[in-house]
C-alpha cells in the first residue's frame, strides 16, 4: 500500500544512530544520507522495473508535533525482529512506548513501539505464529 514515508527530526544525527540501528534490525538497508540536504533515506525507491518497493526518509525541520495516535508501523518477518528492533531502539535514544509482545488484534499479532528521539511513534509488528 505504502510506496515513500518521511518523518521530520529536528536533530539529523541523533535520528541516523536511531533509524540506523532500528533498521538494521530489520533488515532494512540504507541508502544514504546527506547532511547537507538534510535527509537520510532507507528502504529503496520503486521504479518502473520494481513498483512494489517501499522508501523511508527521515528530514531534517522542526520537531514533530505530538499526536498520540499518529504512528508508523513496520513488518518484522519474525518475533526476534520486533525484540531486537526494540532494543537496538532502546540503546539508541528511542522511548519504550509498548513492549515487544502479544497484543489483541489478532491471535498472532506480536508487536513493539518506540518514540524516536524526537516523539515519532514506530512500531514494528510480526503477524506469523511464534517462530
Amino acid at each position: 500500500m505504502l510506496d515513500h514515508v518521511s518523518v521530520t527530526v529536528s536533530d539529523l544525527a541523533r535520528a541516523e544512530e536511531f533509524y540506523d540501528a532500528i533498521f538494521l534490525a530489520l533488515g532494512v538497508k540504507k541508502v544514504g544520507s546527506d547532511f547537507e540536504n538534510a535527509w537520510i533515506g532507507y528502504g529503496n525507491r520503486a521504479d518502473e522495473h520494481q513498483p512494489d518497493l517501499t522508501y523511508f526518509s527521515v528530514r531534517l525541520g522542526p520537531k514533530p508535533e505530538d499526536a498520540t495516535r499518529r504512528h508508523w508501523c513496520f513488518k518484522a518477518s519474525t518475533r526476534k525482529e520486533v525484540d531486537e528492533f526494540w532494543r537496538s531502539g532502546i540503546s539508541k535514544g528511542g522511548v519504550c512506548n509498548g513492549k515487544p509482545g502479544l497484543r489483541d488484534y489478532h491471535r498472532s499479532y506480536y508487536a513493539a513501539f518506540l518514540l524516536d528521539p524526537d516523539g515519532n511513534r514506530i512500531e514494528v509488528v510480526c503477524h506469523r505464529a511464534d517462530d
